[in-house]
Parts: C-alpha cells; sequence; structure tokens
C-alpha cells in the first residue's frame, strides 16, 4: 500500500544557507528545521530530501564532500529520532541540461517509485520557486517556506508557480502539515 511523505528542500529549509555549504564543519541545522523534522517524525512520515547541489558541477566540493555532509546532517538530527528514508542530489552544473535539476520532477518521482509513496497525499516543502515548481510537477502538495533564513530566500517572491501553502519556517510547515493530515482523516475540506 502506498503512503504518503514529505519532500524537503536542503539549504534554507534544513540547514542554514552559506551559498554553497563545502564541508560538514560549515553545517547549521536551523532551529525551526529540528524542531519540525521531529514533528513529522513522530507523524510518521517518511522523509526525503532532495536537492540541487550544483557545486560539485562547479568544482566547489566532490561528491564524497557532500556524503560526509551528509552524515553529519543525519547524526546530528538522529537524537532528535529523525531519519531520511534516502537523500537525493543533481551534482550537475545548471548548464548542463540534465533531467534531474529542480525544478524537474525526477528526483522526487524515482523516490516515489523506489520506496512506494502516494504523491497526491505527499509533500514538498521548500524556499524556493523552483521547489515548489517540483513538487506541482510531481502531484504532491507544496509548501513554501518564507523565513527566517534569509540568504535561502532570495528568490522566494518571484516564483512562475503559486504553492498551496506557506510558512514562515519547517516547524510551522510541519505543524501545517498535522493539521491537514487530521482534515483529512476527518474528511473536512481544506
Amino acid at each position: 500500500m502506498k503512503r504518503p511523505a514529505v519532500f524537503l528542500d536542503r539549504d534554507g529549509t534544513i540547514n542554514y544557507d552559506p551559498g554553497y555549504l563545502d564541508s560538514p564543519d560549515k553545517l547549521v541545522v536551523l532551529p525551526p528545521a529540528r524542531r519540525g523534522l521531529k514533528l513529522l517524525s513522530e507523524l510518521g512520515y517518511p522523509l526525503f530530501i532532495v536537492t540541487n547541489q550544483s557545486g560539485i558541477g562547479r568544482g566547489y566540493l566532490s561528491v564524497e564532500t557532500l556524503q560526509a555532509i551528509h552524515r553529519r546532517l543525519e547524526e546530528e538530527l538522529a537524537p532528535a529520532g529523525v531519519k531520511f528514508e534516502e537523500i537525493a542530489f543533481c551534482p550537475h552544473h545548471p548548464e548542463e541540461g540534465c533531467s534531474c535539476r529542480k525544478p524537474s520532477p525526477k528526483m522526487v518521482l524515482d523516490l516515489a517509485a523506489a520506496h512506494d509513496i502516494d504523491l497526491a497525499a505527499s509533500y514538498l516543502v521548500g524556499d524556493s520557486p523552483s521547489d515548489i515548481e517540483t513538487g506541482r510537477r510531481a502531484g504532491c502538495r507544496t509548501v513554501l517556506l518564507s523565513g527566517p533564513d534569509p540568504a535561502g530566500r532570495a528568490g522566494a517572491a518571484g516564483g512562475r508557480v503559486e504553492p498551496e501553502y506557506s510558512a514562515a519556517d519547517l516547524w510551522e510547515a510541519a505543524r501545517l502539515i498535522r493539521e491537514l493530515a487530521a482534515s483529512d482523516r476527518e474528511g473536512r475540506p481544506r
């Protein structure tokens, strides 16, 4: 049986976005993200990260460094009971014309197929228009984050695709998803 999930952008959504995160030592998890991920985990949602990492294609970091960053992220969140089912990333330079770079829904669609996910009942949460477009193209409900990480919000206002929902941060988004799930179970209109 298919199950709903939450797909998450990484930089600016889960961690502070310094531009190009190129070292595990520079990883800073946003406090509202820690709380939000804990709540989503407690609600039983499988959690996935889908992230563009063009820093690899630009030569700013290696795949091995990215994997070390992700290990550090998982280590930091494990005490809160947070575990990611899988982390998908696009390593390509934006001009390479790959099929996986957001706003392409490929990473989400591939994860959904591999993990038996019901996309219509799932959410994509991110801080940029490309995140929202990705979620819409994949058939997910979308939540756009608007703060508190100003570096990660640079393009959020000028998006081509409007989000279904918006929240200040991942903590607020997780509480919104909890409310929406309760409405769905009770058959109330959203």
